[in-house]
């Protein structure tokens, strides 16, 4: 039985929907297959792990002094591969100290927002050499920014909206040149969001200079870079999913989420559920979406060569938009979906617990196929430079150059 350590909560916005994602997760896993380790990391930053965080009654009142809760960490070192007790025990007949907690074969990460989403748990686990199911570092890194995620969707081709970008300190400094530089560059409605949130968390919409200046007070409170970009009347939200790994990509099936405002609020995502239905998974939507043939197969081909493009691993949910037109635009891509996107996939007979399988296959190949990397190169630079020795206290002025 593979021990699987399950990643949540962060010092994120989004922590209580990691939460939520992380605990559907873990009751929908095959406990044949897999033993489910969780990994809590409180708002603080602290880490910690016990059979009690798998229920989710534990995060109503989070008691970290628990005795069956255990405060945890992870060495960056590829040798270990082992969570370790932050304060070591003392076990057995002799009362030895011991600090190991629990080895871990593969990794999810059921995080959303900074901190998780955006490549950092991510490069820990590399570092550490532990499978892991979401996008590597470079596709979270990229997906998160939205200020980034535009510039290489629109790099690449991809239909997007008119945008426009600044920095808070920039906006503190001259306000009115910002608006400016917002009016140059679009026309009202327009969206503006925090680069690096999700959940909706931030985002309002301006449809004057008065509106804009709120928008972006809001905005800068939850991120220093700021995106603007031209909003559209009516529009129609249309989501996709992609899974897979390098090559082998396929797509799930559309869906038009019903939304009780101009746009996907956070109450719309996440607070409109039911007690038997939560997170994503309880937003009101129609699917598959009621879109022609050909319009699902231009999003189901754009969504596989949006998935490559960002060199993602694992399951990814893209938003698209449609405006009073029908014309389509890529909105962003949610390198970690919440529930992830389980529900897009259902439909085409792959349950829950199977796509989490999917998600585990996945992690194993991709780390496989990392090991087939030469991280070896007989350069002789070492030997040439002791050879050579420091001239004048630089290196670099003999043989080989400046570095």
């Amino acid at each position: 039985m593979l021990n699987v350590a399950v990643f949540f909560g962060g010092k994120t916005v989004e922590h209580d929907v990691s939460v939520v994602t992380a605990q559907q997760l873990i009751q929908n896993m095959d406990k044949t297959k897999y033993r489910p380790v969780p990994v809590y990391i409180t708002r603080d930053g602290d880490w910690f792990s016990g059979e009690k965080l798998n229920k989710i009654e534990a995060f109503k009142n989070f008691d970290k002094g628990a005795p069956d809760v255990k405060r945890v960490y992870l060495p960056a070192n590829t040798r270990t591969k082992q969570l370790y007790l932050f304060k070591p025990e003392k076990q057995g007949m002799f009362k030895k100290e011991n600090n190991v907690y629990k080895p871990i074969d593969c990794a999810i990460i059921a995080m959303h927002g900074l901190n998780g989403e955006d490549g950092t748990i991510q490069g820990l686990l590399e570092l550490a050499d532990i499978p892991y199911t979401s996008s590597g570092v470079l596709g979270s890194a990229s997906g998160m920014d939205k200020i980034l995620m535009k510039a290489v969707f629109k790099g690449a081709g991809f239909p997007t909206l008119p945008y426009t970008y600044f920095d808070r300190d920039e906006f503190n400094l001259n306000p009115q040149e910002i608006l400016d530089k917002c009016e140059n560059a679009l026309t009202y409605p327009m969206f503006v969001k925090p680069s690096n949130l999700g959940s909706s968390i931030g985002i309002s919409k301006a449809h004057n200079r008065e509106e804009l200046k709120k928008a972006i007070g809001v905005a800068r409170e939850y991120d220093r870079r700021i995106l603007v970009e031209k909003g559209v009347d009516s529009p129609k939200e249309i989501n996709c999913s992609a899974l897979g790994f390098g090559g082998s990509v396929k797509a799930s099936v559309c869906e038009m989420p019903h939304n009780s405002d101009e746009f996907l609020t956070f109450s719309d995502k996440y607070l409109n559920g039911s007690k038997t239905q939560a997170g994503m998974e309880a937003l009101s939507r129609r699917i598959p979406a009621t879109i022609s043939k050909e319009l699902t197969k231009r999003i189901e081909d754009m969504t596989i060569d949006a998935f490559k493009l960002m060199d993602c691993k694992g399951v990814v949910r893209i938003d698209y938009m449609l405006d009073e037109n029908d014309e389509l635009y890529i909105n962003e891509i949610n390198t970690i979906p919440g529930s992830f996107a389980f529900y897009l996939w259902e439909p085409l007979g792959l349950n829950y617990t199977a796509l989490i399988d999917e998600l585990i296959d996945i992690a194993f190949k991709a780390h496989k196929d990392k090991k087939s990397n030469n991280f070896a190169f007989d350069s002789e630079t070492i030997a040439g430079f002791a050879r050579n020795g420091q001239k004048a206290g630089k290196f670099g002025n003999g043989k080989f150059g400046k570095l």
